[in-house]
């Protein structure tokens, strides 16, 4: 108990002392160690990198997983050292909510045949995601927590250490001055040179540990490379998803819609799924079906009519025309064209244009 109490009594002495130092150098009323450029270049270089990391890695977390009630869950499970659970995402839930769905309305139906294709093409777009969130926070968030949490705080401790030990060099070299008599100097003197031994060490193995910081941004460069990868990878297969779906989707339009093209005033279906598709050019008159399944479109009386462009249209050779969104243009049929095609005029340029790009004027 004699020991504690004496090693209190010291401990005590020592904080004031410290105490004392800082506050008189905050005041102007006492000398402080400067540490030399070389230094204070790594601490600001060191700050710096853990700032934008934690910068970094919070927008990161956002990025993932946007549901901030997600993430303190995630958050509360890794600190109690429990696994995450497994989490649908978003795109697998619609997918099967679509799915589900369709097995109400009748998978047999247009409307249900669709909503499975659609709905698996979100089920794999979601699972696609899983992969991503998880390939990016082992590859990428975690490296970076790594370094905050075990890096940085080796780092912010030692740090910690040298600002005492710099604040008792300075307190030594305090009392140094004050010392009148040759015995109070000498102790003087003989503390001082303790102080700056223990201040030289400490600034040593700060120093190394700052110097690591290097380091750290090489692993973290290897990790931005992974997490570009994941995500070049996470896009591509999404995009794959969705083409094969559009074209899946395109293919089925001639069988779902048999009569887009006629005796149809209304705005039909997208075409490949994105924007409106063009009422028929065809009136109340007898069609002649075609191999594909669509109507044969036949011209008009008066052999033409004005349409509208409904989207920009780049053309594919010297045998279309190109088309912007909003122009009016003239249309009509050839014999024999292919029914998804008309011919169109505007000025003197004339070529082919497709029909779903349209839409008719009477």
């Amino acid at each position: 108990m004699d020991f504690n109490v004496k090693k209190l009594a010291s401990d005590a002495g020592v904080f004031f002392t410290r105490a004392v130092q800082f506050t008189g150098e905050k005041l102007g009323q006492a000398e402080k160690t400067e540490l030399d450029a070389h230094f204070e270049n790594l601490l600001s270089r060191a700050d710096s990198t853990k700032n934008w990391t934690e910068k970094i890695l919070r927008q990161t977390e956002v990025l993932l997983q946007p549901n901030p009630s997600a993430r303190i869950e995630e958050f509360l499970y890794e600190k109690l050292d429990r696994k995450i659970p497994s989490r649908i995402t978003n795109g697998e839930l619609l997918g099967q909510y679509m799915i589900d769905a369709a097995s109400e309305f009748g998978p047999g139906t247009p409307y249900g045949t669709t909503l499975i294709k659609v709905g698996e093409a979100q089920r794999h777009l979601g699972a696609a995601d899983r992969d991503f969130i998880q390939s990016s926070m082992i590859n990428f968030l975690m490296p970076l927590r790594n370094f905050l949490e075990g890096d940085w705080k080796t780092i912010s401790k030692e740090r910690r250490l040298l600002e005492n030990r710099r604040l008792d060099l300075d307190a030594c070299k305090a009392r140094l001055k004050k010392a009148k008599a040759a015995e109070a100097k000498a102790s003087a003197e003989q503390e001082l040179r303790s102080a700056q031994t223990e201040f030289d060490r400490q600034a040593e193995v700060t120093r190394l540990l700052l110097e690591g910081i290097s380091s750290t941004h090489t692993t973290h460069l290897r990790c931005l490379h992974e997490f570009v990868e994941a995500q070049a990878t996470y896009y591509a297969q999404c995009y794959q998803y969705t083409l094969d779906l559009q074209k899946l989707l395109g293919s089925s339009n001639r069988e779902m819609f048999p009569s887009a093209f006629v005796g149809n005033t209304d705005t039909p279906a997208p075409p490949s799924g994105g924007s409106p598709v063009i009422p028929s050019l065809v009136g109340p008159c007898n069609p002649t079906p075609s191999s594909v399944g669509f109507t044969e479109v036949i011209p008009p009386s008066s052999g033409t009519r004005k349409a509208r462009v409904l989207y920009d249209y780049d053309a594919a050779d010297s045998s279309e025309l190109e088309l912007l969104a909003d122009e009016l243009i003239t249309v009509y049929s050839l014999p024999g064209m292919d029914s998804d095609w008309l011919m169109g005029e505007k000025g003197n340029k004339k070529g082919k244009v497709p029909v779903t790009y349209l839409e008719l004027l009477n």
